[in-house]
């Protein structure tokens, strides 16, 4: 017999091992079904049966609520007494946060050409998580974080700071979940090859750090106690000098999350450093693969500088890549931003309204949102085709976010004290999207009066793929005894 028989021969006989081993689960869920009492109701049997031997689709979409949110603060480091519930509107709560923030650090050549300061970054970590798990944070050390406060008196470890938030920080992300038998094969491959400089591992990977930690417990800065009882879990948190880009999840939801990459993008001073620009976070959640971009574009109220934000746009979109992380052929991990099945824009996008200060106060003064809009800069770009072609971005009831004076709710430039800082105000702090799937449910802006910006939050509903597996296992083993008069009727999906 030739080594090619053999081998025929073989296959051959796994074949037929295996489709005994199905005949078997078949008739083993027929008795499972008849035992359970559903025989009482032979039309209920009848359907039930069509549901366990109709092929399934290998994957259906899932309903997730995602919350998104931007603030430029000013430069200012946060307060342990600044309160987040409003702005993170926790009363509705979602299964995703995304929120960004811009100049967390002042724009100074100490914090632009010298190392980071990731302090401020810290201290927003803190306060995020008070509000996202204060069930359990106010019940086990009061209303006020002690990180908050401890913050003052060391320069802490962004990397290790994030791991004091992560729910299950002794596990590692999943690398890849393109596929079970890709996923076994190259779970451990984090990175095929070296990433360029603009990219960068996830800071809040609970791998350990190079000294061999990992979780970090230190006397002045405590980790969460409880974590086990958090809610949510914080997923990654990225600085590049005032920029600063957090995701939590809810803590169930980890285990689904894959393929998380960050890529920054440097538009500032000589057109590279990062006073300007953006990070994007790469990830996937069960089978569909979203992007979230914080930026900060070009500043200016002048004649011709939208066309510089309009730029920035365009280098971002171009000079963003993210890593390859498996090598299977079937991957799921897109490597620009576009490629994404999802991509939620969010930042102070700097585009300014085209009208004079003196005609926009006097449209401000009557609430004439439209009006105001129709001299939109980004509205006009948009729509002429020059940048965020085919992005969406939902009706503005709120009036312009931009600039307050500090701790105030009159725009700068309106008192004597405020002339030198006037601005003609504008709508600068935005959130777009791209791609199906994506229905936005708000889309309003914070009243805080800590920046000279306000917060601009939005609300979607994303569809999501979610793998069927266990489905068919979960309904034959479905109890049936109902009273007829209970049935509640099937619905296919």
């Amino acid at each position: 017999m030739t080594l090619r028989n053999q081998v025929q021969n073989k296959k051959s006989f796994l074949r037929k091992i295996f489709l005994q081993k199905e005949e078997k689960g078949r008739k083993a869920e027929k008795v499972s079904f008849d035992s359970s009492g559903a025989h009482s109701d032979p039309s209920l049997k009848s359907l039930l049966s069509h549901q366990l031997s109709s092929p399934m689709p290998s994957s259906q979409p899932q309903s997730f609520r995602v919350f998104v949110a931007t603030w430029n603060v000013g430069g200012k480091s946060p307060h342990s007494d600044l309160n987040l519930d409003d702005i993170l509107q926790v009363h509705d709560e979602s299964d995703i946060y995304v929120l960004g923030f811009q100049e967390i650090v002042p724009l100074n050549a100490g914090n632009v050409l010298v190392a980071e300061d990731n302090e401020p970054a810290a201290k927003w970590l803190a306060l995020i998580n008070q509000s996202l798990n204060r069930s359990y944070s106010v019940a086990s050390r009061g209303s006020k974080s002690p990180l908050c406060s401890s913050l003052r008196f060391q320069k802490p470890s962004l990397k290790k700071v994030c791991k004091s938030f992560r729910t299950e920080s002794g596990r590692r992300l999943k690398t890849c979940n393109c596929s079970p038998m890709s996923e076994r094969k190259y779970s451990k491959d984090c990175y095929v090859c070296p990433p360029p400089a603009n990219m960068t591992e996830d800071f809040c990977s609970s791998e350990e750090d190079e000294d061999g930690l990992s979780n970090y417990v230190s006397p002045e800065i405590s980790p969460p106690a409880g974590a086990n009882q958090m809610k949510y879990s914080l997923i990654t948190g990225k600085q590049m000098v005032g920029i600063f880009v957090t995701v939590w999840v809810r803590k169930e939801l980890v285990q689904h999350v894959s393929h998380l990459r960050i890529s920054n993008v440097g538009r500032g001073i000589l057109g590279c450093l990062g006073n300007k620009g953006c990070i994007s976070v790469s990830m996937s959640l069960h089978q569909t693969s979203f992007c979230f971009v914080c930026s900060h574009l070009a500043s200016g109220e002048k004649e011709g500088d939208e066309l510089r934000r309009n730029l920035d746009v365009i280098e971002i979109l171009k000079n963003t890549q993210f890593s390859r992380i498996c090598k299977s052929p079937n991957s799921r991990a897109p490597e620009k931003i576009m490629d994404h099945d999802r991509v939620i824009w969010l930042g102070d996008l700097n585009y300014r309204i085209a009208l004079s200060y003196s005609e926009t106060r006097k449209l401000l003064e009557q609430s004439n949102w439209d009006a105001l809009f129709d001299k939109d800069q980004l509205k006009t770009e948009r729509e002429a085709g020059r940048v965020f072609r085919g992005w969406k971005e939902g009706k503005i009831y709120f009036a312009p976010t931009y600039k307050y004076s500090y701790n105030s709710d009159i725009y700068a430039g309106e008192t004597i004290e405020t002339q030198k800082k006037r601005r003609t105000p504008a709508w600068c702090d935005r959130v777009l999207w791209y791609g199906g799937g994506v229905h936005q449910l708000s889309y309003v802006r914070g009243e805080s009066r800590f920046s000279d910006h306000r917060p601009v939050c939005s609300t979607f509903i994303v569809d999501v793929q979610v793998s069927n597996g266990g489905l068919r296992k979960a309904l034959s083993g479905f109890n049936m005894k109902v009273a007829s008069e209970e049935h509640l009727p099937l619905t296919r999906t």
